[in-house]
């Protein structure tokens, strides 16, 4: 009966593995050959233009995202190995894997649970408490620069503000009075004894990693804004992509649509100064391919081959 029960696990595990590669990958073509703002033939008219610049173009280009990355999978090595020493692969292995399988869960969520089976099951509560440490300390990077660029946009150009949805801010509010009240039933201290038990050296290393990362993603942008020949000074060039980082991370959104809404934000920012709506759609999606496209599709290599510990 064991037997029977632990095949019929192994196929449902292997199905399971298929439906996230397969999906992955659908989600993916949709994006590159049914974008409605950037046609394929456009986008490649518009590809061409980065492709006449030469091959040593390309490999910076290559050396931002690598950059990226590698800051990713050492921010994740240090943090994973709070709990358990993992080594360099181990956690490039865990990053992309993750990646790939949360591509259909919003605010990418499915990331925490992806990479928690990596460890066995006493750590996987913390193993997720420490994504949640690396994805907050990139949050807090991401607010605290969008602070600035919300300034510097708000003094230099004239836009109509959105409406304040007095509905939400009462929703959020309540949830956050409802955790205070509850919070020993949700034990909730336990997870900020959690957060004390760590040094302030991690922390600050974490957030260290965190501003690289948001150095590195920042200038491969004012770099392709260059190659697209966009007339625009540096400091304002930086402060638009404050606030579009600033903006996309606060909007709800499933992680596959997040280039169509970085899109779209980048457009109106851009507008600002006079900047193409084709050459922004074409970068944002050069950004999505180098930073999202082609790390998914390593993480499906990960995914396929991963494998349940013999004891679940």
């Amino acid at each position: 009966m064991y037997n029977i029960l632990n095949k019929y696990k192994r196929i449902f595990f292997l199905l399971t593995k298929l439906v996230i590669v397969v999906g992955a990958f659908y989600f993916l073509y949709i994006k590159i050959a049914n974008n409605k703002g950037l046609p394929f033939q456009a986008f490649l008219e518009q590809l061409s233009i980065v492709g006449s610049k030469g091959i040593f173009v390309i490999l910076i280009l290559l050396l931002f995202t690598d950059a990226n990355w590698l800051l990713e999978i050492f921010k994740w090595k240090k943090l994973a190995s709070i709990e358990n020493k993992i080594s360099f692969f181990e956690a490039y292995q865990q990053c992309f894997a993750s990646l790939t399988s949360s591509i259909i869960t919003p605010n990418r969520i499915g990331e925490y649970g992806a990479k928690s089976i990596y460890f066995e099951k006493g750590k996987r509560k913390q193993i997720m408490l420490l994504n949640l440490i690396g994805n907050l300390s990139q949050l807090l990077i991401t607010i605290t620069f969008g602070v600035f660029g919300l300034f510097f946009l708000i003094k230099n150009y004239s836009f109509q503000y959105p409406e304040i949805n007095v509905l939400k801010i009462v929703l959020i509010v309540g949830i956050l009075v409802i955790a205070i009240l509850f919070r020993k039933k949700l034990k909730l201290y336990k997870i900020g004894a959690y957060f004390k038990s760590i040094s302030k050296k991690i922390y600050v290393e974490i957030v260290g990693l965190s501003f690289l990362r948001y150095v590195f993603f920042s200038h491969q942008f004012i770099y392709l804004l260059h190659l697209f020949s966009v007339e625009i000074d540096y400091f304002t060039a930086l402060n638009l992509l404050f606030c579009l980082y600033f903006l996309a991370s606060i909007i709800p959104s499933i992680a596959i649509f997040d280039w169509a809404i970085k899109g779209s934000i980048a457009v109106w920012l851009f507008s600002f100064v006079g900047v193409n709506e084709i050459t922004i759609l074409t970068i944002t999606t050069i950004m999505w391919l180098l930073n999202f496209a082609i790390p998914a599709i390593i993480g499906s290599i990960f995914v396929l081959n991963f494998k349940l510990k013999k004891s679940e």
